[in-house]
């Protein structure tokens, strides 16, 4: 690495040291160092593990090794070195991201920090939260020179930067309220012209970190290549898996200047060309077959994505319900074919042995997911005359598969432990009368306290017809030993 890239102003900031970022922004970047197009490199802060930084960061210069991982098997090495800072902001305060972010040059604050880190718990705005903090960050850039600045968000979420703008605004707005800032704070912030939230769609499988690469780097002579498990239950390392595909489709809004993105890669296009782009993947094509498979990945035993789609059974779910229930309703970006895109997903990307991604990650935060994952599906039935929500099969049997998954018990009768989700308790509460292989302890209609949430189906179930379907296919899953596999037999 040139060592005077390291000691330019920084243009990129950047929260959340997942392997997303480290495996393609980081990628991205050094693309374009490479190609001389840019002349600095990517400061990332950590603000939730700190971990990350002293164990994966620090000890190897901030740089990362990328082995990407195709479906023949042939694994291929690269040092990532775009990264040039590490900052954990749980020890080492937010004195030097302040510093950086008072510098007139920094083009991108950038995020990966996943849907929950925008939202504030029970509505109420806390000192501690990032977002809070972001805001604090940009009330002192406003006072330094108020120079244009663009909030990136590339989180995998529905309308990520509405949501990044509305919490940072929500935040000022409090602050407003109560005469801790200038309303002229507020104004900067609503001011696109200074302040830019773009819209993203970012598709790449970056898995826990794997046995099998950090034994193929071992034997490459790569040394210290520990896999980490923080004291919060991240699996970070010094290197990082990922698949060979790769999308990342960005609203072209940069008032203080960007990088050359397209020359690495990336697709910059207006708001409408993403919005359409991120609807495809993230309520149709990928995402919820993601989440189709982790659900019954988990209740069938299976160690890995690539595994649940060797299981003929799972295969046809995700293709049925791609295919039949949700290309359906998808509007084509035109930069992306959805066709062509659910193929290479299904074919190439989840079938990818190489790819070690467990049921169990894509499980976390289901009942964040599902909303969107397949309640926009949902909405998009019952706002089309020609369509009838009442012939959708395939997603209502993943809905009754995670109401079964959520009994913690696999098909097999074994107890599992489940993945962490911010409402697995409650979840769990609503369910706590029904006993498994025990059908008599079902009263009719106990699943729809849950189903009626539109908090969390974006729709209610109840009311549009879809329950009945949902708690006979649960009933099937839960009344015997192998319910899950039989049920799922039948229905497909």
């Amino acid at each position: 690495m040139n060592e005077k890239i390291k000691l330019q102003s920084p243009k990129w900031l950047h929260f959340g040291a997942g392997n997303i970022f480290r495996a393609y922004m980081g990628k991205v970047q050094q693309t374009l160092i490479e190609k001389g197009l840019e002349n600095s490199g990517i400061v990332v802060a950590e603000t939730f593990d700190g971990e990350i930084i002293q164990k994966a960061f620090k000890p190897y210069d901030n740089k990362t090794i990328l082995v990407t991982l195709d479906k023949k098997g042939e694994f291929k090495p690269e040092i990532i070195w775009s990264i040039v800072e590490g900052i954990d902001v749980t020890s080492d305060g937010m004195s030097r991201v302040e510093e950086i972010c008072q510098d007139e040059k920094l083009q991108i604050i950038s995020f990966t920090i996943t849907e929950k880190g925008y939202s504030f718990r029970d509505g109420i705005i806390t000192s501690d939260h990032l977002m809070s903090k972001v805001t604090s960050l940009l009330y002192s850039r406003y006072k330094k020179n108020a120079a244009p600045i663009a909030l990136l968000s590339m989180d995998n979420c529905s309308a990520n930067g509405d949501k990044l703008k509305n919490a940072i605004v929500s935040v000022a707005q409090e602050w407003v309220k109560n005469d801790v800032v200038e309303k002229e704070f507020l104004d900067y912030l609503l001011d696109e012209k200074k302040v830019s939230y773009p819209i993203t769609m970012i598709d790449k499988i970056t898995p826990r970190p794997a046995i099998e690469v950090k034994k193929f780097l071992e034997e490459a002579g790569f040394e210290n290549m520990d896999i980490v498990i923080t004291s919060k239950n991240t699996y970070t390392a010094p290197f990082v898996n990922a698949e060979v595909p790769e999308y990342f489709v960005v609203e072209d809004k940069f008032p203080n200047g960007r990088p050359k993105f397209e020359e690495a890669g990336v697709i910059l296009t207006d708001r409408e060309s993403v919005e359409k782009a991120e609807r495809m993947k993230v309520t149709t094509c990928l995402n919820p077959l993601h989440t189709a498979l982790a659900i019954y990945g988990c209740l069938l035993n299976k160690k890995t994505i690539a595994e649940c789609m060797q299981d003929q059974v799972l295969s046809n779910l995700v293709r049925k319900i791609g295919y039949e229930e949700s290309l359906i309703v998808v509007e084509d970006p035109k930069i992306i074919d959805p066709k062509k895109f659910l193929e290479e997903v299904l074919e190439e990307r989840f079938a990818n042995p190489f790819i070690p991604d467990q049921p169990q990650r894509i499980a976390t935060d289901t009942s964040q997911k599902v909303g969107i994952r397949f309640g926009e599906t949902i909405k998009a039935y019952v706002a089309d005359e020609k369509l009838d929500v009442r012939n959708l099969k395939y997603i209502p049997l993943v809905i009754a598969g995670w109401m079964r998954y959520l009994m913690g018990v696999d098909d097999s009768g074994a107890m599992m432990t489940l993945s962490s989700d911010p409402l697995l308790e409650e979840l769990k509460a609503n369910l706590n009368s029904i006993k498994y292989l025990d059908s008599s302890s079902y009263e009719k209609g106990k699943l729809n306290k849950i189903l009626s949430n539109k908090n969390i189906f974006g729709v209610d179930l109840v009311q549009i017809g879809m329950a009945d379907l949902i708690e006979e296919y649960f009933l099937d899953m839960m009344k015997e030993v192998g319910g899950v596999r039989k049920t799922l037999e039948r229905i497909l």
